[in-house]
């Protein structure tokens, strides 16, 4: 449709980072004709997308013991919403490349969660997929959980990784979570 022929392993290599960012990675000249339709499919196909196994059980655990959990995404929120929707949980706050800051890898839509959540750095853990959220988690100075189950590989120094979110119930007893991309 708008002439794109690159091979999609060339774009799942940069999962995680703001679509804009990613088109340009790519050399795509007309990124914005290009976000809409990719967009607009996204949303109408939302409905065919799965939950990790054991994902809401264990966020529904964590907001029965009282924790405050974020969303930090590189989707923007009309795609992102739907997703987030259906996994009934009360997220205390969902930052998306829409919000103030730059976007994944830097620090500032993490950093802005935490303020929004009201929690140190220090005493959060974001958990991720992908390599930009382990650099972001790094650049913020939170420690970071690598989630083993979902899109990406942990890039060095190799992080503390975690094959099922139900690893998380035990891992993460004391910290507040903030839950990255893993829908």
């Amino acid at each position: 449709m708008h002439g794109v022929a690159l091979p999609f392993r060339d774009y799942e290599r940069h999962l995680g980072r703001e679509f804009g960012d990613i088109m340009q990675r790519l050399g795509v000249t007309d990124a914005e004709a290009v976000r809409r339709t990719y967009e607009a499919e996204s949303v109408a196909t939302a409905h065919l997308a799965g939950e990790f196994a054991g994902i809401v059980e264990t966020l529904h655990a964590f907001v029965a013991a009282d924790w405050r959990l974020g969303v930090v995404t590189s989707k923007h929120v009309d795609r992102a919403a739907p997703l987030l929707a259906r996994l009934g949980c009360p997220f205390a706050t969902i930052r998306t490349p829409a919000g103030a800051g730059r976007t994944k890898p830097a620090p500032d839509p993490l950093l802005l969660a935490l303020v929004d959540l009201g929690v140190d750095p220090a005493s959060a853990v974001y958990v991720g997929d992908m390599a930009v959220d382990q650099e972001s988690a790094a650049r913020a100075g939170v420690p970071y959980v690598h989630a083993g189950w979902g899109y990406g590989q942990p890039t060095a120094p190799a992080p503390e990784t975690v094959s099922s979110p139900r690893e998380l119930l035990s891992l993460l007893p004391a910290k507040q979570l903030v839950e990255g991309s893993t829908v």
